[in-house]
C-alpha cells in the first residue's frame, strides 16, 4: 500500500510541474508509504510515490517505467490476480523485470490500452503517464477501497491519494465549497464527487479519467454491481458462498511482510480468521480492542472465544479514554470533516496492530454484501406496511417514554416510523444521517438556501436510477454499496490504517464474491428475523455458537460518557465557544440546546456532537 500523487500541465508547460513538486507531494503522504519517496518528471507530467513495501521488496520501487521508458505509473493497492495476468502477458511476449504487481499494469496497458483496468481484480488507484501520446490515465477500483482526489484549474490537473498532497502544488485555489456544509450535516461526509474544496473532486469508484493533450478530461465508469436476483437453491448458494470466500481469503495472503487480522468477535471477522487458520502454517496473529470505561462497547470477550477456537496468536488492547489530541490527528489525516465516530477505534486498533504486522485482513464488507444492517430489514418492512399502521406507529412513538440511550428500543421505534412512509432515499437518509431531520433548524438561512431538499438527497437517489423494479432490499443494498460503503466505511478504514502505514485487505469485497452475493435472492440474505442467513449457514461449522447467535454490534466507543466527562472541556472550548468557526454556517441555539441535553444525561447526541467537533476542528486548522 502506498501514496500516489502527480501534476500535469494543461498547456505547453508550467514551472510547477517538476520533480521537486512531485517529491513534495509524495513526502506529504509519507505516513502511507514510510519505506521510500521517489519521483519522475518528463515535460508536462510529474509523478510522485511514497512506498509501503509489501510485495517484491527489492525491485518494486515506483514510479515504475516499462522497458523503453515510454510509460510510467504510480500505483496504490494490491492486484490479487496479478500472477494470472502476468502469465497471460508473458504468453503474449511481454518480459517482466520485477515480481511486483505494479508491473502488470504497465504491460497490461501496452497490451490492452485503457481496458487494462477492466482486467485488474483488487484494490487500487493509479496514475499512468503515456509519454508518446501525452496521455494521463487515472483509475480507481470497483468498490472504492483506495482513494483518489483530482484538482483542476485552467493551468494544471493534479491528483493524489489524499487532498493534502495536491495542495503541495504552489498557487492552487483552496476556496471552500459552501454547498458542502448542508451535505456534511446530512450525511456526515460530502457525497462524491464533491469535497469541501471548490476545485477538488473525488474520482468515483470503478471509474477512469483520461486526460489527452488539448482536450477536456473524460471520466467513464467501467463496472457496476448488478443486484437483480438470479434463481439458485439454498444449498447451492451456501456452497458457492463458501468456495468464493475461501478463494478471496487465499488471494489476500500473498505478502513478503508480517500479516495478521482484525478480530472483533463478530460473524464476519471470525469467518475470515477461521479460513486463514486453515490456510496458514503458523497461528494467525489477531488483534482486538476494548474500552475500560464502558463494558457495553467491549467485544473482547467474543474475540477471545474466536481466538481460542482457532488457536490464534491473539493480542488484546484495552483502551482508556483518549486524549483530546486524537481529534486533531484524525482531522489531519482525513483532510475534511468526517462524522463517523468509529474512526476513533479504527485509528487506535490500526496504530496498535502496526506495531506487530504490516498487513491485516478484516471483515469489512460482510454486512454490505449479505445484508447485515437492521436498516435492510427495516426497508423490507416499511415498504410493505399499510399507511394506517405507519400512522399508528408514529402516534405510539411520540408517546413512548424518552430513553437517552442511542441504541434504545424506543429511539429505534420512533425513528423507524417517522421515516417509514418516505421515499427510499429520504427514508435511508433519516435512518443513517446526522442532522437530516433538522437541517432547516440547524443551518443559517443563507446556507440552507444553497441546496434544495432534492439536491441534498440526490446521493441516495442516483443509485436507484434504472433499478426501480428491484425489491426494497435490493434497492437498499444498492444505495448502501454505492454511497455508505465507499464514502464512509472505506474512507474510515483507509485513512485510519494508512495513517500508520498498515495495509488492510477485505476478502468480502472480492469481485467474484460481490457479484455473486449481490445477485442472491432476498430470502437467502434475510430469513425472517435472521440477517446474513446464507453466510451464517455456509459457515455454521466454523462459527462458535456464541458468535453465530449474537446480535449485530457496531464498532463504537463510549462517546456519551466521554463527552460528559473527559471530553467536556473540549466540547465547551471548541463547539460551544462564542468564537466557534461553525457559527458562520450553523445557528448556535440548536447546537447549544443539543449539547445541554446530552451533558445533563437527558439525551444521547454523542454522534452528532462528534460530527460538529470534527467540523469545528477542521475549520480552525484551515
Amino acid at each position: 500500500m502506498c501514496g500516489i500523487a502527480g501534476v500535469v500541465a494543461l498547456g505547453e508547460g508550467d514551472p510547477r510541474v517538476s520533480e521537486a513538486t512531485a517529491l513534495r507531494m509524495a513526502a506529504r503522504l509519507r505516513h502511507r508509504g514510510p519505506d521510500g519517496v521517489r519521483a519522475f518528471h518528463e515535460g508536462r507530467c510529474a509523478l510522485g510515490h511514497s512506498r509501503l513495501e509489501v510485495i517484491d521488496l527489492e525491485t518494486g520501487d515506483q514510479p515504475m517505467a516499462n522497458e523503453d521508458g515510454s510509460l510510467h505509473v504510480v500505483f496504490n493497492g494490491e492486484i490479487y490476480n496479478f500472477q494470472e495476468l502476468r502469465r497471460e502477458l508473458q504468453s503474449a511476449g511481454h518480459e517482466f523485470r520485477t515480481r511486483s504487481d505494479t508491473e502488470v499494469i504497465l504491460h497490461g496497458y501496452e497490451e490492452w490500452g485503457r481496458a487494462v483496468v477492466e482486467r485488474l481484480d483488487g484494490m487500487f488507484a493509479f496514475g499512468l503517464w503515456d509519454g508518446p501520446h501525452q496521455r494521463l490515465l487515472l483509475a480507481r477500483d470497483r468498490a472504492g477501497k483506495k482513494p483518489l482526489f483530482v484538482y483542476r484549474d485552467q493551468r494544471v490537473l493534479a491528483f493524489g491519494s489524499e487532498i493534502k498532497a495536491i495542495f503541495e502544488v504552489e498557487g492552487l485555489d483552496g476556496d471552500l465549497r459552501p454547498q458542502a456544509f448542508p451535505l456534511y450535516l446530512a450525511y456526515g461526509y460530502v457525497p462524491a464527487p464533491a469535497t469541501f474544496y471548490r476545485r477538488v473532486h473525488k474520482l468515483p469508484p470503478a471509474t477512469t479519467l483520461v486526460l489527452e493533450r488539448d482536450a477536456e478530461p473524460r471520466e467513464a465508469r467501467y463496472w457496476k454491481l448488478d443486484f437483480a436476483p438470479v434463481s439458485i437453491g439454498r444449498t447451492e448458494a451456501e456452497g458457492r458462498v463458501r468456495d468464493l470466500m475461501r478463494e478471496a481469503v487465499q488471494r489476500r495472503l500473498i505478502a513478503d511482510v508480517p500479516l495478521g487480522a482484525f478480530l472483533s468477535g463478530g460473524v464476519d471477522s471470525t469467518i475470515v480468521v477461521g479460513l486463514m487458520s486453515e490456510m496458514m502454517d503458523e497461528p494467525v496473529r489477531t488483534f482486538s480492542i476494548g474500552f475500560e470505561d464502558d463494558p457495553a462497547y467491549d467485544e473482547t470477550h467474543f474475540a477471545r472465544i474466536a481466538s481460542n477456537r482457532f488457536g490464534t496468536d491473539h493480542t488484546e488492547f484495552k483502551v482508556p479514554a483518549q486524549s483530546v489530541d486524537l481529534v486533531g490527528r484524525l482531522v489531519e489525516h482525513y483532510d475534511e470533516p468526517f462524522g463517523d465516530s468509529s474512526a476513533i477505534p479504527t485509528y487506535i486498533v490500526s496504530q496498535l496492530t502496526r506495531e506487530h504486522v504490516t498487513v491485516s485482513l478484516t471483515g469489512d464488507g460482510g454486512d454490505e454484501m449479505f445484508a447485515g444492517y437492521a436498516r435492510f430489514r427495516g426497508a423490507q418492512i416499511a415498504e410493505g406496511m399499510p399507511g394506517w399502521v405507519v400512522g399508528m406507529g408514529n402516534t405510539i412513538g411520540q408517546r413512548l417514554p424518552h430513553n437517552p440511550n442511542f441504541r434504545s428500543f424506543s429511539r429505534r421505534f420512533t425513528r423507524f416510523f417517522a421515516a417509514a412512509s418516505m421515499s427510499t432515499e429520504e427514508r435511508t437518509l433519516r435512518w443513517i444521517g446526522f442532522f437530516a431531520d433538522r437541517l432547516d433548524e440547524m443551518l443559517r438561512p443563507e446556507v440552507s438556501e444553497l441546496l434544495t431538499r432534492d439536491e441534498i438527497s440526490r446521493s441516495f437517489r442516483e443509485p436507484l436510477e434504472g433499478r426501480e423494479a428491484l425489491s426494497p432490499l435490493a434497492r437498499a443494498l444498492a444505495i448502501n454499496f454505492e454511497t455508505y460503503l465507499p464514502e464512509d466505511l472505506l474512507v474510515k478504514t483507509d485513512r485510519c490504517s494508512m495513517a500508520h502505514g498498515l495495509e488492510l485487505r477485505s476478502p468480502f469485497l472480492d469481485t467474484a464474491l460481490m457479484e455473486f452475493a449481490a445477485a442472491l435472492p432476498d430470502g437467502h440474505k434475510i430469513r425472517g428475523r435472521h440477517m446474513k442467513a446464507v453466510l451464517k449457514t455456509a459457515f455454521r461449522d466454523l462459527l462458535p455458537d456464541e458468535i453465530h447467535s449474537r446480535p449485530k454490534m457496531g464498532f463504537g466507543i463510549p462517546l456519551p460518557t466521554w463527552f460528559r466527562q473527559q471530553w467536556r472541556p473540549l466540547l465547551e472550548e471548541r463547539v460551544l465557544a462564542d468564537d466557534a468557526r461553525i457559527w458562520e454556517w450553523i445557528r448556535p441555539e440548536p447546537v447549544r440546546a443539543m449539547a445541554r441535553e446530552h451533558l445533563e444525561g437527558r439525551a444521547d447526541f454523542g454522534h452528532q456532537l462528534w460530527a460538529l467537533l470534527t467540523l469545528e476542528e477542521w475549520l480552525r486548522r484551515r
